[in-house]
């Protein structure tokens, strides 16, 4: 999901547990606050703010302020994109990035460009949007490298690619921590300060979202799907995707190929 506002004095939006997703703002024109345990971080324009899945949400016109021009990005990174996620942190959770000059309009020229394919008339709009969205998150990645030097765990890296590799596999935290060189309660800890999430939780997440995409691209039966995606048992692999999407896979295959 992605918007574009103009709001005026006296917005807020606040959401105490977060939210499951990774949320990037940018600030276009006047400042924004965001509200933090040690404080408030004040956004100005070429500030941009990345918060993790989890992190509280407070947020909204600076109150000294009349305005405030945003674009926003809710996202589920692809596995790979996690590497380029480990911004400098204001708060937990909260990170924030600040690109000036001809970078910086660049950057926001092509943020503005997520927006308007992802909400365009386009067959393959949403396709589109989400590589606009990874080619801006990899040129922050570059004005990150140029302003600090700093690059995520590689160990981390490993990680999210042998959960992609071995995820019709039962998998436990040991075998990836093996895989990568990590005791399980160092890995588990490293894991969740640069994802957000869990090592399980993270891992559920995309079997999820792999689940939905074979049952909507593919005539695979629920058996196969469930397999698939790591789950001995069709059963159970049901439930637990009716609890994340809202729908049974007979019923969300249906919705969506119709």
């Amino acid at each position: 999901m992605t918007g574009h506002f103009h709001e005026q004095s006296g917005y807020r939006a606040t959401r105490r547990q977060g939210s499951g997703d990774w949320l990037l703002i940018l600030t276009l024109d006047g400042q924004g606050r965001f509200g933090h345990a040690g404080g408030d971080l004040l956004a100005t324009p070429g500030d941009w703010v990345l918060l993790r899945p989890g992190t509280p949400h407070d947020y909204g016109v600076e109150p000294q302020q009349q305005r405030w021009e945003l674009l926003w990005a809710h996202f589920q990174p692809r596995a790979d994109w996690f590497a380029w996620l480990g911004w400098p942190e204001v708060a937990r959770g909260l990170m924030r990035l600040h690109i000036e000059g001809e970078d910086g309009r660049r950057l926001a020229t092509q943020f503005l460009a997520v927006h308007d394919l992802l909400n365009s008339q386009r067959r393959r709009a949403e396709a589109l949007a989400v590589n606009a969205l990874e080619a801006l998150l990899l040129g922050c990645d570059a004005q990150l490298d140029l302003q600090a030097g700093t690059a995520q765990d590689a160990r981390i890296a490993r990680a999210l690619d042998y959960l992609e590799r071995h995820m019709a596999e039962k998998i436990l935290v040991e075998d990836v921590a093996n895989a990568v060189g990590l005791s399980a309660s160092r890995l588990a800890h490293l894991f969740r300060q640069h994802t957000g999430q869990t090592l399980q939780q993270h891992l559920e997440l995309r079997r999820m979202q792999v689940a939905a995409e074979l049952l909507r691209r593919t005539g695979f039966p629920v058996k196969q799907v469930a397999a698939s995606t790591g789950f001995d048992s069709p059963f159970y692999f049901s439930r637990r995707f009716t609890q994340w999407a809202g729908l049974s896979p007979i019923a969300f295959r249906r919705r969506r190929q119709g």
